[in-house]
């Protein structure tokens, strides 16, 4: 038996449900032991992975008591401990001996927490000494090469394929088919298909076409609110204007500004499209509410000068950003989504937003998106990312801040 072993799947495949019967199994095989069950980071440590264990708890009518203030589970007739942690900073997992731990959405935490883990497996009463992780496929990364790329001595992995789950299935029949609606082609194939796709230098935005997306001709209703979507940068402060029409977003135009300031951002704004009886609402980036070296934020330097012009305003800014995986994935499936449908299109003016499109790649080897490759790149695609994502373009996935306006 691999003391290392490994689940890859689509989502739907039953991979929480794999890591907790693991989990409870091996405080079992070690009764009185320590073990430990990780998540990428604590809201979904907390949100999704400690849920799932204590749903599974239940419904098998073990007793535990959950000692939150610790964040540990004591499983009552075998005494064994479970530590609850998150391995984002993988320097405090060192210590304590364990028997076995589990990590949850294992392509998302960084290789150095599974070596620490490693580390730490080495109790000398345990029965049964194993580490194990769950994940969905996330290119040809660190969790790739250690499970899947080549056989290694004392690790063994399980290749999920979509449509398995029978008892999903017989419940949400349609599950994989809805997704269709809400994935670009890429993001349906690694997380619906489970497939592994290359990553290397590849474009972000891979579902945009310029003969598909940018369509000429884009004039403003009057009768709907103007969007405005902005990326707050002294170096280009950038943002863009856009409509949503029957389940469509038009991008208008495009303000790129040099070393300008957000003030002088909101009067080009009023300047090229005046103030809209329909209203103007406000979307962008959740650090600018934070206080700037004046006093004020970002955010409440656009309120004071609206305010002055009596503008009908509304702010569709979250508490915290997306996930950038996230946003990046409503972006591509607007711009085409796994049925070959498109929801955002973009006047032809907006020659930089284009740019984004074309040339915004991850770096190597990574999901990252490269930010150094040109400076001039990412702004204005951040910019309508935080609009496509307060507007929805799919059901909700992992944890969401709550509005900050």
């Amino acid at each position: 038996m691999a003391r290392f072993k490994g689940f890859s799947g689509p989502i739907g495949s039953g991979k929480s449900q794999a890591l907790c019967q693991e989990a409870i199994r091996l405080s079992y095989l070690n009764p009185g032991r320590t073990g430990l069950i990780g998540a990428p980071t604590y809201p979904m440590l907390r949100d999704a992975t400690v849920a799932s264990l204590l749903e599974v708890l239940s419904a098998n009518e073990i007793e535990y008591e959950h000692l939150k203030a610790e964040n540990v589970l004591v499983l009552r007739d075998t005494g064994s401990k479970i530590l609850l942690r998150a391995v984002d900073e993988f320097e405090r997992l060192r210590g304590t001996n364990l028997a076995w731990f589990g990590v949850d959405e294992l392509s998302y935490a960084p290789e150095g927490a599974w070596l620490r883990l490693e580390g730490r497996l080495r109790d000398p009463k345990a029965a049964q000494l194993t580490g194990f992780g769950v994940w969905t496929p996330k290119g040809f990364d660190w969790v790739y090469r250690k499970f899947i790329e080549k056989q290694r001595p004392g690790y063994d992995v399980i290749l999920a394929q979509p449509y398995e789950n029978r008892f999903l299935l017989d419940k949400v029949p349609d599950f994989y088919d809805r997704l269709k609606d809400s994935y670009d082609e890429t993001f349906f194939q690694q997380e619906v298909l489970g497939n592994y796709l290359n990553a290397n230098g590849s474009l972000v935005y891979s579902a945009f076409s310029r003969v598909v997306n940018v369509v000429a001709g884009s004039e403003m209703d009057p009768s709907l609110p103007l969007c405005w979507a902005v990326d707050f940068n002294v170096d280009p402060m950038s943002s863009v204007v856009a409509q949503v029409s029957k389940g469509t977003v038009r991008v208008l135009d495009e303000i790129v500004l040099h070393r300008a300031t957000t003030e002088q951002a909101c009067k080009e704004l009023e300047r090229r499209w005046g103030l809209p009886r329909a209203g103007l609402l406000i979307y962008g980036d959740a650090s600018g509410a934070a206080m700037q070296t004046t006093g004020l934020s970002d955010y409440q330097v656009i309120r004071d000068y609206f305010a002055t012009r009596a503008a009908k305003v509304t702010y569709n800014v979250p508490k915290a950003n997306p996930a950038v995986r996230d946003r990046v994935n409503a972006m591509n499936a607007r711009l085409r989504n796994a049925r070959g449908e498109t929801t955002l299109v973009i006047d032809p003016r907006c020659k930089e937003l284009v740019a984004d499109f074309e040339q915004v790649t991850y770096k190597d080897s990574t999901t990252e998106i490269d930010k150094n490759k040109d400076r001039r790149r990412t702004h204005l695609s951040d910019a309508l990312g935080y609009l496509i994502c307060e507007e929805g373009s799919r059901p909700p996935v992992g944890e969401r801040g709550n509005r900050l306006f």
